[in-house]
């Protein structure tokens, strides 16, 4: 399994497929790199990275304190150097889209582009919220059948996902064990969560006009409760030429198999690869 040292000793999973231009992959909040399965087969050829932060997936468990933004940011760049790669184009899933505006601020020159999944520089409360409510605890669902069926009933703003996807999405969140199921993360994630929350939220609208000059696309689950249809609104006024589309029937976030989410990722790629 390929892992990346980061500079305090940490030790990062991550994935590299393919050839050519890369195109680097940052998950959710708790998630691995194993959610952007569902897009790989709908890329153009490319090389392939993704990263499960330090605490998630395959990579080491370094603490609360540790599960910042900033620190996350410089695992990413840490990576690229491990890899050789001068610039990569950047798709961001939720706290991946944040890392990547704020890589747009402090280390612009790294990135070919950039693309947001349903998340932008102004985090809606009602979404916060969703998360604190599961963020850090195992679930009281003792299989994967039973977890995926329990995802279903808690997500009505989803509509029309493809037979079985429920149970993938409880496969990728939840180790099964004699116990009943367990996180693929760090629980510590959760302190982590809350400090953030209890902290000065700040103005990320700069970290958003960071990227200014690169290639910027926007995907938005038309029922997320994380991001505003007027965020996006205002995030297309100010930038008039960023690639963009809603997803019908879908929350926070979309899978990006669906179809105006594949068709807005060709378009922004094809103005970065």
């Amino acid at each position: 399994m390929p892992y990346v040292t980061a500079p305090d000793g940490a030790e990062l999973y991550y994935s590299d497929e393919g050839h050519g231009r890369v195109l680097l992959c940052l998950p959710g909040l708790t998630r691995s790199g194993r959610d952007f399965d569902y897009l790989a087969p709908h890329l153009p050829p490319l090389r392939l990275v993704r990263l499960d932060y330090r605490g998630r997936g395959g990579s080491q468990w370094t603490g609360a304190e540790s599960y910042t933004v900033p620190q996350e940011a410089a695992d990413v760049l840490a990576l690229l150097d491990h890899l050789g790669v001068d610039q990569a184009a950047v798709l961001g899933t939720s706290r991946g889209g944040l890392i990547g505006m704020y890589l747009a601020a402090v280390a612009k020159d790294r990135l070919r582009g950039l693309c947001l999944n349903d998340v932008g520089p102004v985090i809606e409360a009602a979404g916060l919220a969703r998360i604190s409510e599961y963020i850090g605890r195992t679930p009281t669902a003792r299989t994967h059948a039973a977890a995926a069926a329990a995802l279903e009933r808690a997500m009505p703003e989803f509509s029309d996902v493809p037979r079985g996807r429920w149970l993938q999405e409880a496969q990728r969140q939840f180790t099964e064990t004699a116990q009943g199921l367990d996180l693929r993360y760090d629980p510590a994630l959760r302190q982590a969560f809350l400090a953030a929350m209890e902290g000065e939220a700040g103005d990320l609208w700069p970290l958003f006009d960071a990227c200014a000059g690169l290639p910027l696309g926007l995907i938005r689950g038309a029922e997320s409760q994380l991001l505003s249809a007027a965020t996006a609104e205002e995030m297309q006024r100010r930038r008039p030429d960023m690639v963009f589309a809603e997803v019908p029937g879908r929350g926070h976030v979309p899978f990006l198999d669906e179809p105006e989410a594949r068709q807005a990722v060709h378009e922004w790629l094809g103005q970065c690869l």
